[in-house]
C-alpha cells in the first residue's frame, strides 16, 4: 500500500498535466473560432464532413470544385461576388485550420485517456468526469456545425444565438477540465475555512456569473455585430442613452437582436465589472489567505485591467482583427483567473 500511494499521485499529476495541456489547445481553439469569424472566413466550408474533411484540396482541380460549391451558396452570391480562386484560398485556411484544430483536439483527448484507461492509472472516481468530457467535445463539434448551416441560408451571416451556444459550450468544457485538473494537483484540505471566507466565496462566485455573462453577451455582440456601430468610448456617439435603443418590437428582442441594445448592455456590463472585480480583490486582501490564494487574486485583477483596456481600443479603431482577438482571449483569461481564485479558496483553511 505504501508503494501504491506515490504512484497514484504521481498518476494524478500526469492527468492533469495532460487535462491543462487540453484546455490550452481549447483556448487556441476560441481564439482561431473569432480570428475565423472576424476575417469572414467561417462559411468558406459548406459541407461538414468528419472525416473525408481532413483532407483539403490538393490540386487546382480540386480547389476549382470546392469554390463552385462555396459559389452555390448565399455569401458568394450576395456578398463576395467579386471574389476569386485566390481570395478564395486565403479565407478557406483559417476554417480548415479551426476544423482541423478540432480534430485534433479530439483527438488529444482520446488517445491518452484510452493509454491511462487500459494501464489502470485512472482513479475510478476520475473516469465518469473524462467520459463526459469526452462526450462535451464531440457534442462542441456537432454545435459548431449547427452554427455555421445557419449561414448557408437566405443571410449569410450565422445566427447569434448559435454562437453564442457554441462559445458558451466550450467555455464550459475548458473551465470543467481545468477544475478538474487542477482538483488532482492541488486537492483541498478538509479543515474548517477561515473566519468570514464565506462572503469572499460568494461575491467571487457573482464575479465569475458576470463574467460569463459577459462572454455571452460578447458573442451576441460579435453575431449581431454590434461592435461596428458607435465606436466611442465612453459615450455612444456622444450619449449615454443612444438612439435606437429600443426600437424593436416586442421589447425583448432589443436584447438579443438590436444591435444597439446588444453593445449598450455589453458596456453597461462592463461597467459594473469595473467597479465589482476590483471590490473583489480589495475585499481578498483582507483574509489570511494562502499564499497561492493572494496571487490568485492578483492575477484577476491584472487580467481583468488588461481586458478593460483591450476592449476599450477593440471599439475604438473599430474592431480590428487582431485586437478583437486578443480581446476574445483577454475574456478567457480572466475567466480562467477567477476559476483559479475559486478554486484556490478552497484551500484558504484554518492555518
Amino acid at each position: 500500500m505504501k508503494d501504491y500511494a506515490p504512484r497514484l499521485e504521481d498518476n494524478d499529476r500526469a492527468i492533469a498535466l495532460w487535462l491543462i495541456a487540453v484546455a490550452v489547445l481549447i483556448f487556441a481553439m476560441v481564439i482561431l473560432g473569432g480570428v475565423t469569424r472576424l476575417t469572414g472566413s467561417g462559411l468558406s466550408m459548406v459541407e461538414w464532413a468528419p472525416i473525408m474533411g481532413t483532407i483539403p484540396p490538393l490540386n487546382e482541380q480540386e480547389w476549382q470544385e470546392t469554390f463552385a460549391k462555396y459559389q452555390q451558396f448565399p455569401e458568394y452570391q450576395i456578398k463576395n461576388t467579386h471574389m476569386n480562386l485566390e481570395e478564395f484560398k486565403s479565407i478557406f485556411v483559417f476554417e480548415y485550420s479551426h476544423r482541423m484544430l478540432g480534430r485534433f483536439i479530439g483527438l488529444a483527448f482520446l488517445l491518452p485517456f484510452l493509454y491511462f484507461l487500459f494501464h489502470k492509472r485512472i482513479r475510478p472516481s476520475l473516469t465518469p468526469k473524462l467520459i463526459v468530457m469526452f462526450v462535451l467535445g464531440g457534442l462542441q463539434g456537432v454545435l459548431g456545425w449547427y452554427m455555421v448551416k445557419s449561414g448557408l441560408v437566405k443571410d449569410p451571416h450565422v445566427s447569434q444565438y448559435r454562437l453564442a451556444a457554441h462559445l458558451s459550450a466550450a467555455i464550459l468544457i475548458y473551465a470543467y477540465i481545468l477544475w478538474v485538473a487542477w482538483s488532482l494537483l492541488r486537492p483541498h484540505p478538509r479543515n474548517e475555512w477561515v473566519r468570514g471566507i464565506e462572503s469572499l466565496h460568494r461575491h467571487s462566485m457573482i464575479a465569475i456569473i458576470l463574467i460569463i455573462i459577459m462572454i455571452i453577451s460578447g458573442a451576441f455582440v460579435a453575431g449581431t455585430r454590434a461592435g461596428l456601430g458607435f465606436n466611442t468610448f465612453p459615450l455612444m456617439n456622444g450619449h449615454f442613452i443612444p438612439d435606437g435603443l429600443f426600437s424593436m418590437s416586442p421589447f425583448y428582442l432589443n436584447f438579443l437582436e438590436n444591435p444597439v441594445t446588444i453593445q449598450f448592455d455589453h458596456r453597461i456590463i462592463a461597467y459594473v465589472m469595473m467597479i465589482y472585480i476590483p471590490f473583489v480583490w480589495y475585499k481578498s486582501t483582507k483574509f489570511a489567505l494562502h499564499k497561492k490564494s493572494h496571487m490568485a487574486f492578483n492575477l484577476l485583477l491584472a487580467t481583468f485591467i488588461i481586458q478593460i483596456v483591450l476592449g476599450i481600443t477593440t471599439l475604438l479603431m473599430t474592431v480590428p482583427v487582431s485586437l478583437a482577438a486578443m480581446h476574445q482571449g483577454g475574456a478567457l483569461l480572466v475567466l480562467t483567473a477567477m476559476l483559479y481564485c475559486l478554486h484556490e479558496l478552497r484551500r484558504s483553511r484554518a492555518l
